[in-house]
């Protein structure tokens, strides 16, 4: 909300109480409670008549401090709330002097003043980071209908940038912008956002968590540019500051706290077809794109039904449409046979006309109004219900009705929807606020289908597909973008949207390839192939019309099939990525000063990213294949051929649509699969088997690590190059299956080693045989 009328004012029809003056404070030997007027009360005169507020300072992990701000001490804990993973510091101590009161956590320190100011500020390792000043955290009461807020402003220093607040498509730093947390079904192209999520960062290297799951507003260098201030309806304000000093050293503590995500099922870093959304579509239809596929040599994994697998106006009942689809079962075997997996829509909104509703109106399962009736409104689906998935009844039976589906054979559901979830007249069976649950509904919703596959399919089997999240949203994978559009334009505020979401701990991430809305111009649609297939998770998607390839042209076809063989060649770097955000919290798809926080220009960058740590990925969004990008100071060599580049420049390069700017960082060792296995290109297999590690750019005493997993994610295999010179020691741990090591750019000295050596345009490659554990060479 805004509170301010310019500088000197406050807003026409509110009443503020700011915290001007500390009354007290005290410590129990881990916390730090403050005491905070509105004005001088050191006088006994003045000690009545006016609110006293409490400011409690606590550390609930290492390197991260609680403040809760409270005007009204009730008692009563609200709900739903957040799930915390805390972990009281050992780490923490407090201190009272004359002159301040500190509370510290690891190399992060809050320092409340004793002057009588109410001043408060975060300081890691003595040096300040932001602060709270006299008067910018208060209590605001609106006079028309006396609704009480809870407000704090925090600092922001010279060139400070914020990022994050969900998956927002608005620009990529979020100064000068209002944001509030309300999850919408507003598309991309708007402020609105599926994801909101109550956490930034900055590029200073610290965090900021509002530990509340409803309607937090905040002003980002907006209402008074040089703070970002955010603030929350009722009595009490409750947020986190996370230490870095790296912004990926804070997403990991932000993850440690919030959660952090299962490892997906390797089959779901295929590629995915859907029916799309409105098309007529039938078991020929299908079968037609599966096999489609398959003779034109694009590996597919998964196969999507949209919500006309389920008779019209009944969505959802889970009952199969058997006018068209008579023996579902029958149909899904066939297409398993085929080597794909199923997926299919589902939203947790039930049609009045389908067969369950007065099942669930008659036993209390659907969300009711106050006045005891099921709630109900017509967007959407006529006379729909919302499951009460509060209830515990009610989920059991709701999920009832899609354990058949996935003994029939589903492997994963599309978990569509979870924002439209009203507010007004609304009660809960477990009696939750209706403002707190509006976004907190979708967590509910994919646990409940999340479990469901981890108890039929198996924990490492299970993954939805899902829209709609809040924060600890990504401890349920996989999320995708929503609603694009067939434009450039959207395919640009889509990426900026996923990067913006993945600096909240959302590791696994899609979107809809080609544009949801519209249908792509065939030049548009291959170059969001190439973007979509080096995305974490990839999908064929539409609105009116279908996304196969060969609906635009025959090049679409050898573009999809290029880069979906590309990604599959990938899958042994990509799995260990995903190991790192199971373990780190850290996104596969990162926000470039995830990498590089020291680089200025990385900290503006929203149409590149870095594809783990090793591979900068830059979108074309141009039909003439124009594209800007660029490259931090080091050493840079393209993928797929050519010579290494210096970085700390921006390069305009032109691409066709079997290419983009995709560079390896210096001193890397990718692993990937050697193009001789396309007959087994498959994402989930043996990544140890057809291996192939290119070392590029290794410089003289550094070191590069390379890593494979098993499907369980576990290491099993592990590759270290160390460079002395022009000498090259190689240490191979699990080498049971042999490998390929390829060196980039450079020559192999042949009497060296004598292993078997050949030479290709891209430098000298090594045949290792398998059981060597160590290899030594030295270069030309």
């Amino acid at each position: 909300m805004k509170i301010l009328d310019g500088q000197w004012l406050i807003r026409d029809g509110l009443q503020v109480f700011p915290c001007a003056y500390v009354q007290d404070i005290e410590t129990d030997g881990r916390d730090l409670l403050v005491l905070l007027a509105n004005r001088d009360v050191s006088a006994r005169a003045s000690q009545q008549d006016g609110p006293l507020l409490t400011l409690r300072l606590f550390a609930p992990r290492t390197g991260i401090i609680g403040v809760r701000l409270e005007h009204f001490r009730d008692g009563e804990v609200p709900s739903p709330a957040f799930e915390l993973d805390t972990e009281p510091s050992s780490d923490v101590e407090t201190n009272i002097s004359p002159e301040a009161a500190t509370l510290r956590s690891g190399s992060l320190t809050a320092r409340a003043a004793r002057d009588g100011k109410g001043e408060i500020v975060f300081l890691r390792d003595g040096v300040p980071l932001t602060r709270v000043a006299t008067k910018q955290q208060g209590h605001v009461i609106e006079t028309a209908n006396e609704r009480t807020h809870m407000f704090t402003r925090l600092d922001l220093s010279v060139g400070e940038n914020v990022y994050g607040l969900g998956e927002r498509f608005t620009a990529f730093v979020k100064n000068g912008q209002p944001v509030d947390m309300w999850n919408l079904d507003g598309g991309t192209s708007t402020e609105q956002a599926y994801k909101n999520i109550p956490f930034y960062l900055t590029s200073r290297g610290y965090g900021v968590f509002v530990n509340d799951p409803g309607r937090v507003s905040f002003e980002v260098a907006s209402e008074t540019v040089d703070k970002v201030q955010f603030s929350v309806p009722g009595e009490a304000l409750e947020y986190m500051i996370i230490d870095g000093p790296t912004p990926a050293d804070v997403v990991e503590r932000y993850t440690a706290l919030t959660g952090r995500p299962p490892l997906p099922p390797a089959w779901s870093f295929g590629l995915w077809l859907s029916t799309s959304f409105t098309p007529d579509y039938d078991e020929t239809t299908v079968t037609s794109h599966v096999t489609g596929m398959t003779e034109r040599g694009i590996p597919l994994s998964v196969f999507h039904f949209d919500p006309f697998w389920m008779r019209p106006y009944h969505w959802c009942d889970f009952h199969w449409d058997t006018d068209t689809f008579p023996d579902p079962a029958a149909m899904l075997a066939r297409l398993k046979a085929m080597g794909v997996r199923i997926c299919l829509w589902i939203n947790p909104y039930i049609s009045q006309h389908a067969d369950i509703f007065a099942e669930g109106r008659d036993k209390g399962y659907l969300l009711h109004r106050t006045n005891g009736k099921v709630w109900q409104w017509d967007l959407w689906q006529p006379g729909q219900g919302i499951v009460d998935l509060t209830n515990p009844a009610a989920r059991d039976w709701w999920i009832g009705h899609l354990r058949p589906l996935v003994e029939m054979g589903v492997d994963t559901f599309k978990t569509d929807f979870g924002e439209r979830i009203p507010t007004a007249d609304v009660a809960w069976h477990d009696g939750s606020d209706p403002e707190r649950m509006h976004n907190y509904y979708p967590q509910l919703y994919n646990t409940a289908v999340h479990e469901l596959l981890a108890e039929v399919r198996g924990k490492d089997q299970a993954v939805v597909f899902s829209r709609s999240a809040t924060a600890g949203g990504q401890r349920l994978p996989v999320h995708w973008g929503g609603d694009c559009t067939a434009t450039y334009e959207s395919m640009a505020e889509t990426l900026r949207g996923g990067l913006s979401l993945g600096l909240a701990g959302f590791g696994f991430w899609s979107h809809d390839i080609g544009g949801f809305e519209h249908t792509a111009p065939a030049h548009l649609y291959k170059r969001w192939c190439a973007f979509g297939m080096l995305s974490s998770h990839s999908r064929l998607h539409g609105n009116h019309t279908v996304r196969v390839p060969w609906a635009f042209d025959e090049e679409s076809v050898d573009v999809l099939r290029h880069f979906t063989r590309l990604k599959l060649r990938l899958m042994p770097y990509l799995w260990d990525l995903a190991g790192i955000a199971t373990e780190r919290g850290l996104p596969l798809m990162r926000a470039m000063l995830l990498e590089f926080p020291d680089d200025p220009t990385c900290r503006f960058l929203d149409r590149q990213y870095m594809l783990g740590d090793k591979l900068l990925v830059a979108p074309v969004f141009q039909e003439d294949g124009e594209v800007e990008v660029y490259l931090p100071h080091g050493r840079w060599t393209p993928l797929h051929g050519g010579d290494e580049v210096q970085g700390g420049c921006w390069r305009h390069e032109r691409h066709d649509f079997f290419s983009l700017p995709l560079y390896v960082r210096e001193n890397s060792l990718l692993a990937w699969s050697t193009p001789d296995a396309n007959a087994e290109l498959q994402p989930e297999r043996d990544y140890t088997a057809n291996l192939e590690l290119q070392l590029f750019a290794l410089a003289d005493g550094a070191a590069a690590r390379a890593v494979i997993r098993d499907q369980q994610g576990h290491e099993a295999f592990a590759a270290i190059a160390r460079r002395n010179g022009r000498h090259l020691r190689v240490s191979l741990q699990g080498n049971d299956a042999g490998c390929r090591l390829l060196i980039r750019n450079e020559k192999i000295s042949r009497e060296t080693v004598k292993l078997t050596v050949s030479s290709g345009e891209l430098g000298d490659a090594v045949a290792i045989p398998p059981g060597i554990s160590e290899l030594e060479l030295d270069l030309n």
